[in-house]
């Protein structure tokens, strides 16, 4: 049932992504009075076509669904057959240059235009997102320097100078802020509310390099979510939680007398303490009686014990240093919040989000070629499948937002200057719009093979990605 659903979740996408694409090419050549002779969905033999009476375009849907084009009447694709006088003025060629520059980027602006309504129908229907609540932060931390204790609730957020604040209304919108201001190096304030009262923290972000920011950036400021409720979920047999007493239905309140709420703090802390004994301080259910079912018949917490383990020494697979493990599998309950805006607002977050995950993909693809970050975070179509089936599986506003973030990324790898993408041909355009000059057919032709070249090997290193990730090597 899963495959079936993340094979229909990708041929959504996939046909949703390229429909949009390619009409972006074909409306604006339209609106220029070039004839379209093709608009297809998909490479290969044509499963499927019709003739438009109006326009006299063919549709096509082939037999290859990775992708679509559209072909326009243009002098230098038809041969020796020759195109009637009373049809030049429609040919591609005879186009001006911003023309011809206007319907090929025609293409990654719908992409982008896209991304906009569909992160704003997300923003405007609302999305069920977690509170911007704070776990405790890990020491030495950003977050710990600045002074946050854990059980703060961030409410606004503003740069270091400025005089008024940007509300903070959940956790992703607080991410995104900070994301912001880690890539124009501010400090920033937040204001948080917590035991005493609402107060204000300062935060540096200025010493954060383009590697700090990555995925797992909040983690390194020392941000994760908070509030919830930690809990124990499963005991591998011969452990060191099944040999200290650890049951599944524990929640887990301190470890060494720091409060915790939180899996990923909680874990990497006991990774830095292999082979050193810890107290961990646990609130157990009666015996026979899950916390489940106690907090569904509205009964007390249960009694709070203390637990000492001693993490057993292993070799991390990615990094070949010892950490310590416990052999127990951790659940976090974390507070929720149903975020929803206005109409205006909504469009003015989707085209906030659009431009902030453009630029982000930008930069990484730019560190990419550099050799500062891995091309390991290059996907291909086994990736983007598995996530559209996640996406379906949790909800409309997920896999919109999966949509979306597709479409821009989709946008943002055809505009390099790579010829037989839309880059390419937008450089030709450029060149010729400065020069006043075509570029001959012997380079397009030197560089479309190159092009082709680096085309053929960032998707051998997607898949190849794909692959890796399927069996974990």
């Amino acid at each position: 049932m899963n495959l079936l659903i993340e094979v229909l979740a990708f041929a959504v996408a996939i046909g949703v992504l390229v429909v949009v694409h390619e009409y972006g090419h074909y409306s604006v050549a339209r609106l220029c009075g070039v004839k379209v002779l093709r608009f297809s969905i998909g490479f290969g033999k044509p499963l499927f076509q019709w003739v438009s009476p109006k326009s006299g375009t063919e549709w096509t849907i082939a037999a290859l669904p990775l992708g679509g084009y559209v072909k326009m009447l243009d002098e230098r694709e038809t041969g020796n057959a020759p195109i009637p006088a009373e049809a030049l003025p429609h040919a591609f060629n005879r186009q001006s240059v911003w023309r011809r520059i206007a319907i090929v980027a025609a293409g990654p602006v719908a992409n982008f235009l896209l991304a906009i309504v569909l992160f704003s129908l997300v923003f405007a229907t609302g999305v069920t997102e977690p509170a911007a609540i704070l776990a405790t932060p890990a020491p030495n931390t950003a977050a710990a320097v600045a002074g946050f204790e854990g059980g703060e609730t961030v409410v606004a957020v503003r740069a270091e100078n400025a005089a008024e604040s940007e509300p903070v209304r959940s956790w992703s919108d607080l991410r995104w802020k900070l994301l912001g201001a880690a890539f124009d190096h501010k400090r920033v304030v937040l204001s948080a509310k917590g035991a005493d009262g609402t107060s204000d923290f300062q935060l540096d972000l200025r010493g954060l390099t383009e590697k700090d920011v990555d995925d797992d950036f909040m983690s390194r400021l020392g941000f994760e979510p908070g509030g919830g409720k930690l809990t124990v979920a499963g005991v591998q047999p011969g452990s060191a939680a099944q040999k200290a007493g650890l049951r599944p239905g524990d929640r887990l309140r301190a470890i060494n007398g720091m409060a915790t709420d939180n899996a990923t703090a909680f874990i990497a802390y006991v990774k830095s303490h292999a082979g050193q004994p810890l107290t961990l301080q646990v609130e157990r259910a009666d015996a026979g009686q899950t916390q489940t079912q106690r907090q569904t018949q509205g009964q007390a917490p249960g009694k709070l014990e203390d637990i000492r383990i001693v993490p057993q020494a292993q070799r991390d697979p990615v990094t070949g240093e010892q950490v310590g493990r416990i052999g127990a599998e951790l659940a976090t309950q974390v507070p929720s919040i149903n975020v929803r805006y206005g109409p205006v607002e909504s469009l003015r977050l989707g085209g906030r989000r659009t431009w902030d995950l453009a630029a982000y993909s930008v930069r990484m693809f730019g560190r990419m070629i550099v050799g500062d970050a891995s091309l390991k975070n290059l996907s291909g179509p086994v990736t983007i499948a598995d996530y559209a089936g996640k996406s379906a599986r949790l909800g409309p506003s997920a896999f919109l937002s999966f949509l979306a973030l597709v479409s821009i990324s989709l946008g943002v790898l055809n505009l390099p200057p790579i010829p037989v993408l839309d880059g390419g041909h937008l450089l030709y355009y450029l060149v010729e719009a400065v020069t006043g000059k075509v570029v001959s057919d012997r380079w397009q032709l030197v560089f479309q093979r190159a092009g082709l070249a680096c085309i053929v090997a960032l998707s051998a290193i997607a898949l190849f990605n794909d692959l890796a990730r399927l069996i974990h090597f």
